[in-house]
């Protein structure tokens, strides 16, 4: 094949969502509360579906399923990782998310540790990241008394900032932010505190309380490590995480950067800019907001141009 993998993905709705993902990346969309972006994905709740060569028209898991040869012959159930972008025109609800074990044994499917890579954020914008709990049994006392302000931990955030969230770590991302997220291919959220919040109904969304208190880490832990940049030839690359389950990079391109795969598959976002993406078969345009697997018989390639790029790889445990 040698030919990377150009995908075309779903939008999706949510009662804080907005209109930034056409204004930035020129997305169709739907309404005017577009929340994600579910930019490669072969989860079944919004698979990605391939644009170009000779598997035009399947959907990344059926792919995942059909040829697995084309991902180095992984062993797992499903494909592991879910890249999404996400735009908080409002705040999200506070959650947690079960770890594997958890998942697996009460929703049938895995669990979610993700990552943030803060694109653009208002001034004065804010996450949720952590609790001030020192021990379940205030951790219990505090939800169920409603002392939101003692316990959740907020965090000011920019643009470029970047956040490991593990399973069990409470959070939520607040208004006014767009981020890219790298995370385990789950859809298992458990909703702590939505602000009292109504849906288009007027009831009051699902709570999840007691599944919250089960899976939160107590007490918080701050599991984001120091970023490590390193320069090369016309190419700046930060390694913001290298986990059991993902290992993620920003690539920050000048003129043509060659690259050698350290992985069987290669995610490619396009935050900024524009180039040409080259391997054995052919060339190929990049442009902000395109999203590609580069597959195991891809060994090498080059990109061309002036961009910003969030790619990311299967971690060890996968």
């Amino acid at each position: 094949m040698n030919e990377p993998l150009f995908l075309e993905s779903v939008l999706k709705e949510r009662i804080w969502g907005g209109t930034t993902l056409h204004d930035v990346f020129g997305y169709d969309l739907p309404s005017d509360k577009v929340g994600e972006y579910w930019a490669i994905s072969a989860h079944p709740n919004g698979p990605s579906t391939i644009k170009n060569g000779q598997y035009k028209g399947m959907t990344l898991d059926q792919l995942w399923e059909k040829h697995r040869e084309l991902f180095g012959g992984a062993k797992g159930k499903v494909f592991p990782l879910l890249t999404k972008v996400l735009d908080a025109n409002d705040d999200l609800s506070v959650q947690v998310h079960p770890d594997d074990t958890y998942g697996l044994a009460h929703e049938g499917e895995l669990g979610k540790t993700e990552c943030w890579y803060i694109m653009d954020a208002k001034e004065g914008a804010e996450i949720v990241y952590g609790h001030h709990a020192e021990t379940k049994e205030e951790l219990e006392t505090m939800i169920h008394e409603g002392r939101w302000d003692d316990l959740l931990q907020r965090i000011k955030v920019k643009k470029g900032d970047f956040f490991f969230v593990p399973s069990g770590t409470i959070h939520a991302i607040g208004a006014g932010i767009m981020i890219l997220e790298t995370q385990q291919s789950s859809d298992t959220t458990y909703r702590l505190y939505d602000y009292d919040r109504k849906d288009d109904t007027g009831n009051l969304r699902e709570l999840h309380i007691q599944q919250s208190i089960d899976v939160t880490t107590v007490p918080h832990v701050d599991a984001t490590k120091e970023k490590q940049v390193e320069t090369l030839e016309n190419i700046e690359i930060t390694t913001y995480a290298k986990t059991d389950f993902f290992n993620v990079f920003q690539w920050e391109i000048k003129g043509k950067a060659d690259f050698k795969a350290t992985a069987p598959y290669t995610l490619v976002s396009v935050l900024e800019g524009e180039g040409t993406l080259s391997v054995e078969s052919g060339n190929f345009q990049l442009t902000k907001g395109s999203n590609v697997v580069l597959t195991t018989d891809i060994a090498n390639w080059s990109i061309d141009g002036s961009l910003q790029i969030i790619a990311s790889t299967p971690g060890t445990k996968i």
